[in-house]
């Protein structure tokens, strides 16, 4: 059987893509919200998934305050409907 893709089965790096599937971006503190993870481990994830080009990430100010904004890429898009595949196909639906 197909194996699951170890980047995208961490809890963390997959809500992360879940959440970005199904919006167009999602800023650093949405995503920190809505995964209530940590400032740290989020940015770790984050970069995981940018070196992988699941995701790509878009550094700006406003103002003074950093931004950080994330958006899939076709590669992710593609990884993960892959996995979600794979994951009915271990579930028999």
């Amino acid at each position: 059987m197909k194996e699951l893709d170890p980047l995208l089965h961490s809890q963390l790096r997959l809500a992360i893509v879940s959440i970005l599937m199904s919006a167009v971006e999602a800023d650093f503190v949405y995503l920190k919200e809505q995964t209530q993870a940590t400032a740290g481990n989020l940015s770790v994830q984050i970069d995981k998934l940018r070196e992988a080009d699941y995701i790509a990430v878009e550094k700006t100010f406003e103002g003074k305050k950093p931004r950080t904004v994330c958006r899939m890429t076709d590669t992710g898009r593609r990884a993960f409907e892959d996995y979600v595949q794979t994951v009915k196909l271990y579930l028999h639906l």
